[in-house]
């Protein structure tokens, strides 16, 4: 029985499960079969251009298919969920600034590197990587430093978007006056500035495969907001664990202002900030400086 009523093939709940259950394996995304209409209407399309007649074909394709590989990306990229603006979730930016930032600092120079990496884990068409450059530009803090931001994303389509910088009013939704200093107007729309392009990098990579991973390098913060609702327990565990390795020790994880970790990783300690409770990779207490008498 079909689990959506309308034009074209019908998926019936054990072709969804087969499809669900590869994707997962694939790149952590996880639908309930309640949703099992969503998985539906979105492959449609896919099939379509396919020419393939159902949704068994399909998920043949996936596993047999010469193209099985770039088909899988396209799966996932249109089963993804992309919505970001610039500045979103203010109160938690506002911690990144003002409490985050001069440790993050402090440490780098500790370290004896005046460089500050930031991984944005999922930056769909860019706005956030893009913020957070605006926001270090802006903190006064890093002059003279190698600043670099890195965002990935599994959906080429966004990234393509991304690295072209230019973007539309939705875009601009929580936008903050102060920060227009660092667009030019275009034809097209509103296009970041040059000087905090240069501190930002793009690259397609899927949160499930640790070893690809490794491109990021070790980071002084990582953000990973609103991707990981869309995991099972058993992904969000394994980006979980990808993220605590690339960060240093001491480090932070920002997650969305619906997620935690409770339930799902015991590796991270809690920092209560000002506005904000995020996450940081444990110091050892070895490396803690001794306290003051």
């Amino acid at each position: 029985m079909s689990l959506l009523h309308d034009v074209g093939p019908t998926l019936d709940l054990r072709e969804f499960r087969l499809l669900r259950d590869y994707v997962n394996q694939f790149c952590g995304i996880y639908f309930a079969d309640d949703s099992a209409y969503i998985v539906e209407r979105r492959l449609r399309q896919r099939l379509r251009e396919l020419g393939l007649e159902d949704f068994v074909e399909y998920y043949r394709y996936l596993r047999y298919h010469p193209n099985a590989d770039s088909e899988l990306e396209r799966a996932a990229e249109v089963l993804t969920t992309n919505e970001t603006y610039f500045f979103r979730e203010a109160y938690q930016l506002r911690a990144f600034t003002d409490e985050i930032l001069p440790v993050v600092r402090a440490r780098a120079l500790g370290r004896g590197a005046k460089r500050i990496d930031v991984w944005s884990a999922g930056c769909s068409s860019g706005e956030e990587v893009y913020t957070i450059a605006m926001l270090i530009e802006a903190s006064g803090l890093f002059e003279g430093w190698d600043i670099r931001i890195f965002g990935n994303d599994i959906s080429r389509r966004v990234l393509s978007k991304a690295r072209d910088a230019t973007y539309r009013s939705a875009s601009f939704r929580a936008m903050i006056p102060d920060y227009e200093r660092f667009f030019i107007c275009t034809d097209e729309g509103k296009q970041v500035h040059p000087r905090i392009r240069s501190m930002c990098h793009f690259g397609h990579l899927n949160l499930m495969n640790e070893r690809r991973a490794a491109i990021v390098g070790r980071v002084d913060v990582t953000f990973c907001r609103n991707v990981l609702i869309y995991f099972d327990d058993t992904s969000r565990r394994k980006v979980l664990d990808t993220i605590y390795q690339r960060l240093h020790r001491g480090g932070y994880l920002l997650l969305g202002h619906s997620e935690s970790l409770l339930h799902t990783s015991t590796a991270f300690e809690i920092a209560q900030l000002t506005t904000d409770i995020v996450y940081r990779r444990p110091i050892p207490y070895t490396e803690l400086p001794p306290r003051r008498l």
